[in-house]
């Protein structure tokens, strides 16, 4: 009989989601969706999601026709290694006030140091209210950024991103940019080819930069004006080559300027970070999935030099491709040098 050569599981990451009196049911459902369907190469789960309230069992008001019955207390908090505070439309006095309940505050005293906190939407006022945000920085619904701020002057609020990641604490804007946090979190722990796999299940983008705008004036393009969509997917095909700017615009028989302007109207960032962006994700995958040397992958993910990956990974994720591949590669043997 042939010896079972797969490993121990390894130990869930505990997520519990905070679910608070006014609460937006889609939103809460996101940690569960997106967690709960990251798997390692055997198909194992690799968190835990767990839901709980700041009162014992029993139901917890939506801002919907219905409620929720939540099965834990505010104790499941003292198990979490992350923590996610989906919206809600009914935070009191943390939103008028900027203080938390006692009831909130603790719930909230339960938390062990060290804590992953991520805040979805509204979320963040949660956090904001804890002092966990003072002196950092964090965004929130661009239609709330401006009250946030004046009831928060020491946070550092972006409201033109869809999410900041600040190592142990985590905020997106609300709806979509929870997903992508989400999805940003998974790729962070365990890595490209995981998040995607995640996406693809839940049909949703696999990335999308936090630093991409949240308002785009123009999401859906004027059918009487062309796209910029035949241009991407011209780049997308050839990364590894030399792209510049009036080549893509070429592509749509535009001008520069002309090109430029509605590339940024459809995607929220510029061709040149467009372009930066997908090469990133390219290194990315290229690093995990392959034995290929740092060299080669510079060259196949359009950085030509080793020296211009390394900078441009360092810019996005804070590590070296070295130290990326050690990570995420799961034959580490194979991991060529820096």
């Amino acid at each position: 009989m042939t010896p079972d050569r797969t490993p121990p599981a390894p130990r869930r990451h505990r997520v519990v989601v905070l679910a608070l009196d006014g609460l937006l049911p889609f939103e809460l459902g996101i940690p569960q969706r997106i967690f709960g369907r990251a798997r390692d190469e055997h198909g194992r789960r690799l968190y835990e999601v767990v839901t709980c309230s700041v009162r014992p069992p029993g139901p917890v008001e939506t801002d919907a026709d219905f409620a929720i019955l939540v099965e834990n207390g505010p104790e499941a908090l003292e198990e979490a290694d992350t923590i996610v505070v989906p919206a809600s439309y009914e935070l009191g006095p943390v939103h008028e006030k900027g203080v938390l309940t006692e009831e909130l505050a603790a719930a909230l005293a339960r938390v062990r140091p060290g804590t992953r906190l991520v805040g979805i939407c509204t979320g963040g006022y949660v956090l904001a209210a804890a002092g966990l945000l003072d002196g950092r920085p964090a965004t929130t619904h661009w239609a709330s950024a401006e009250h946030f701020q004046g009831l928060f002057p020491k946070v550092r609020v972006d409201a033109d991103v869809l999410f900041v990641d600040d190592g142990d604490v985590l905020t997106s804007a609300g709806v979509a940019a929870g997903i992508d946090l989400c999805v940003h979190i998974v790729r962070r722990d365990h890595g490209t080819a995981v998040a995607n796999d995640v996406a693809r299940r839940t049909v949703v983008p696999p990335h999308r930069d936090g630093g991409q705008a949240q308002f785009i004036e123009r999401p859906v393009p004027d059918p009487q004006q062309s796209s910029t969509t035949g241009a991407r997917a011209w780049a997308l095909g050839r990364l590894q080559e030399p792209i510049q700017l009036r080549d893509m615009a070429e592509q749509e028989s535009m001008s520069v300027r002309t090109f430029t302007r509605r590339f940024r109207e459809e995607v929220g960032v510029s061709p040149g970070q467009w372009l930066t962006q997908q090469r990133v994700e390219r290194a990315r995958h290229l690093l995990e999935s392959t034995a290929l040397s740092v060299d080669q992958v510079a060259r196949d993910a359009g950085f030509g030099t080793a020296q211009s990956m390394r900078q441009h990974l360092q810019a996005a994720l804070g590590v070296t491709p070295t130290a990326y591949r050690r990570t995420f590669r799961t034959d580490a043997s194979t991991a060529c040098g820096q």
